[in-house]
């Protein structure tokens, strides 16, 4: 197996989603809070990223309804604000 600069961006895409996830559950972040969403949001982007360079079609379907749930998100929390 070979490691390209691409999966790392993937991985990292990788820890931002689930370090996300574990600060969610640990109660140090709320799913309403902007950051949220847009580390999940941003994880999704360089998972995509990665995908460009070693496509798996589930994998990409997952990621970007991923990324379109996190843009809705952000997009209530910034409206929440208003």
């Amino acid at each position: 197996m070979n490691y390209h600069w691409y999966d790392f961006v993937g991985n990292i895409g990788i820890v931002f989603i689930l370090g996300s996830y574990l600060l969610l559950q640990m109660e140090k972040i709320s799913a309403r809070n902007w950051q949220y969403s847009a580390a999940n949001g941003f994880g999704a982007a360089l998972i995509l990223i990665s995908l460009i360079f070693a496509f798996n079609l589930s994998a990409f379907l997952i990621e970007a309804a991923w990324l379109l749930i996190s843009l809705f998100g952000l997009y209530k929390a910034f409206n929440a604000r208003r």
